[in-house]
């Protein structure tokens, strides 16, 4: 018996209340991801009259058709970089699973699923906060030039001059002044307010004396540098708790704060005049932050933006400058809602496959293992009422890997999207795993006489090592992936790691608890099992050649046809999401169900079709049709927009589909994307090899690496032997194969631990030799 027994139960059903609560009610607790619900869509594009004033203001002499080039050269290699920044700061801040790629003319499409009417406006405010972060010099007769400002009492438009008691002389909001009218172009006009040339007028918000004022400083319009070389933002606070943003530098950044600070320091090169104080602007989104005193050379590479905001603004702030910099500001330039990229018939195809293939496995457990099975049956329901709360935990330390100083926020379940989804699939094969490991091993000890109860025991104790190392090894992939990967592949991680913790308590813990409960409360007295598969005695180690010959021919002969219809035209191979593609907007007479669209366009040979209805966030917003896919080949005489087209008019000739727009958009598995996901990988590998070589032995390892390269290259060729393309939901598939392979390799690795034992222990009692076999 048990003497925690009660603890446990009472444990479980605590666990279960709070997972309930978790997804209660479900229509506001379940957030679905774009491809099943739909969301937000923002247009956003970098600001290039900004980048063309920065090259106008370090070379004014340059003619126009140089500094044409210059901006074209600059935006070529911002656009890419731009992308995966944006992808990182939203990452960073709490809005899941996005969909982010390149458009049409140098726009960054984001898509952010399940955002209403309130949570939209937040959602464009943070995006854009995506900081443009400059330092720039204020002008050497700063204080001179504000002080004529209020002796002439001169205020720029919207603001006026105000006089604090003790205080002195500031500029304050004029409430007349309608806020509509605060504008960028606003912006521009206070910029030029009696502003020398090559400065402009910048306000810094401030309190004093428990009022709100603005302090007015001439800066440089041109920068000394930008965030850019920027290492990290941390939040600190001030002498009177008032919270700041302390930046670090990169080498490089360091190099250039301590060439500045020195150059402009009193009688540095730039400021001879050793009473004279310089000072440097912090200049976030074109709104002046702070202004410190340079009193000396600073070589340490740090800084600090100080400012009139609160903890959870500085927190924020911290968070939007640690995920990057952006080479210019950027501006949200179209909104639309989006209807979801899967059809309704296509989710609920999915959602019969998952009902089908968890009642078949359940089916299958309780005519197999009979009680046992039962049991197994209880605990995978459990399995899956306990995943929200799994969830929750397995969220929140990751997210401790990844913490960029952005501030926490409520406690919420990720984004469920297809990829999710593939990691709770993942997750109800790893907790049948667990179970068939236990059952069989209690069957082992059933038939070597012992009691019941003490086979069962042991059956616990002999399984426990066998599921431990196999999980670990899983989850050192799920960590790998979530703190490298990004949006998708981060929900696959957080449902991956979630069903892996999930699973091993309900498999040791709880099935544990319900056996003792059949035996010592009930007076079962037998577990009968099925037996399909009896005693074999096949020499697998025998047929090794022959399965490798197969596996090289399967390898080699589906690897090499996928590579050469690669380089022939990389779209019969890869999709959207890897090449970009087209993308054509229709307007339209009659709405069409997505599932009978996406029949029509694969029906004509058109691969990874996305298809969403979007509609403009304006009043009386018209709605449209935008149809993605993979661009068409080289060699093709119709472009894949046309056919798209074509096919559209033919098949639904009372729809009035009207072509408005064909984009080019780019791939969502940007260059640093694919690096990222790279290093994902190798570091897997290293930690896997790392674990298995400690727990067993590094011959085991490499067997490790080779079984799970054998497995997803077997996938990955034959998939695409039969004209498929590789797709971000392929990607997270291939995953699934991932964990699955390195799992139950180590049930095998485990078999083999134990026969060496074995061996050894034989050897022992006859006076032989053999190797130690030491690992745990």
């Amino acid at each position: 018996m048990d003497k925690h027994a009660l603890w446990k139960w009472l444990i479980l059903v605590v666990m279960l209340a709070g997972s309930l609560v978790l997804v209660t009610p479900p229509k506001e607790k379940i957030r679905l991801g774009l491809d099943l619900k739909g969301g937000t869509s923002f247009a956003v594009k970098i600001d290039d009259a900004q980048i063309r004033r920065d090259v106008l203001s370090e070379s004014p002499d340059l003619e126009e058709e140089a500094v044409d080039e210059r901006v074209k050269a600059i935006l070529a290699g911002a656009r890419e970089r731009a992308l995966e920044v944006i992808r990182n700061r939203i990452d960073n801040s709490g809005i899941e699973e996005p969909t982010i790629y390149q458009g049409k003319d140098g726009r960054i499409i984001i898509q952010l699923p399940g955002i209403d009417e309130a949570k939209r406006k937040d959602a464009e405010e943070s995006i854009k906060k995506v900081a443009f972060l400059e330092f720039r010099m204020v002008h050497e007769k700063n204080d001179d030039l504000v002080r004529d400002l209020f002796a002439d009492d001169l205020a720029p438009e919207g603001y006026r001059i105000s006089t604090v008691a003790d205080g002195g002389n500031f500029f304050a909001q004029d409430t007349s002044f309608p806020a509509t009218q605060r504008t960028r172009d606003h912006l521009k006009r206070i910029g030029r307010f009696h502003a020398p040339s090559g400065y402009e007028l910048l306000l810094q918000k401030d309190k004093v004396q428990g009022q709100t004022v603005y302090r007015a400083s001439y800066v440089k319009v041109r920068r000394e540098f930008s965030g850019e070389l920027l290492k990290k933002a941390g939040i600190d606070y001030g002498p009177l708790g008032q919270p700041t943003v302390n930046l670090r530098f990169d080498g490089q950044g360091t190099k250039r704060f301590a060439k500045v600070t020195k150059d402009y320091a009193p009688g540095g090169p730039r400021n001879p005049n050793p009473d004279n104080f310089r000072q440097l602007a912090i200049v976030l989104d074109g709104s002046l932050f702070s202004a410190p005193v340079i009193r000396e050379a600073i070589f340490g590479g740090s800084a600090e933006i100080s400012g009139n905001f609160t903890v959870d603004e500085a927190k924020l702030l911290a968070g939007i400058l640690n995920a990057g910099s952006l080479p210019a500001p950027v501006k949200i330039v179209e909104t639309r809602s989006v209807d979801p990229t899967l059809g309704a018939d296509s989710i609920r195809s999915g959602l019969k496959a998952v009902a089908i293939g968890g009642v078949g496995v359940l089916i299958f457990m309780l005519v197999y293992y009979l009680a046992c099975g039962f049991v197994a049956d209880l605990a995978l329901i459990l399995n899956m009422l306990l995943l929200p709360l799994g969830m929750i935990i397995a969220g929140g330390i990751l997210g401790l890997f990844v913490s960029e100083g952005g501030g926490g926020g409520p406690i919420r379940l990720p984004v469920l999207t297809l990829p999710g989804i593939a990691g709770i699939l993942l997750t109800i094969g790893m907790a049948v795993d667990a179970n068939v490991l236990i059952f069989e091993r209690i069957r082992e000890e059933i038939k070597s006489g012992k009691t019941l109860w003490s086979a069962v025991l042991a059956g616990y104790d002999r399984a426990f090592v066998t599921i431990t190392d196999a999980n670990v090894t899983t989850l050192i992939t799920g960590i790998i992936l979530y703190v490298v990967g990004s949006g998708p592949i981060r929900g696959f991680a957080v449902t991956l790691c979630a069903g892996i913790a999930v699973s091993m308590f309900t498999a040791l813990v709880v099935t544990k608890l319900f056996f003792s409960v059949l035996i010592n409360n009930l007076g079962v007295k037998s577990l009968k099992m099925l037996s399909i598969v009896g005693t074999t005695t096949i020499d697998f180690v025998s047929k090794r050649k022959v399965a490798a010959i197969v596996s090289v021919i399967v390898i080699v002969g589906s690897m090499g046809t996928m590579i050469f219809r690669g380089v022939q035209e990389p779209s019969q191979v890869f999709g959207v999401d890897f090449l970009g593609g087209s993308s054509v907007t229709y307007s339209f007479d009659q709405e069409q169900p997505i599932e009978d669209l996406r029949a029509a366009l694969t029906g004509v040979g058109l691969q990874d079709v996305r298809i969403q209805y979007q509609q403009e966030l304006t009043a009386g917003g018209e709605k449209y049709l935008q149809v993605s896919t993979t661009s068409a080949g080289e060699e093709s005489e119709v472009s894949s927009g046309s056919l798209v087209t074509t096919t559209l008019a033919k098949a639904f000739p009372d729809a009035g589909f009207n072509e408005e727009q064909v984009d080019e958009v780019g791939p969502q598995i940007g260059k640093e994307l694919k690096g990222r996901a790279i290093k994902a990988i190798i570091w897997s590998l290293v930690f896997i090899v790392l674990y298995i070589s400690w727990r067993f032995e590094f011959g085991f390892a490499l067997g490790a690496i080779v079984a799970l390269a054998h497995d997803v290259l077997v996938t990955l060729g034959i998939y695409c032997l039969f004209g498929r393309q590789l797709s971000l939901p392929i990607v997270a598939a291939l995953l699934t194969i991932v964990g699955y392979s390195v799992n139950d390799t180590i049930v095998v690795f485990d078999r083999i631990r134990e026969d060496l034992r074995l061996g050894q222990q034989i050897l022992r009692r006859q006076g032989g030799r053999h190797k130690t076999f030491s690992r745990m």
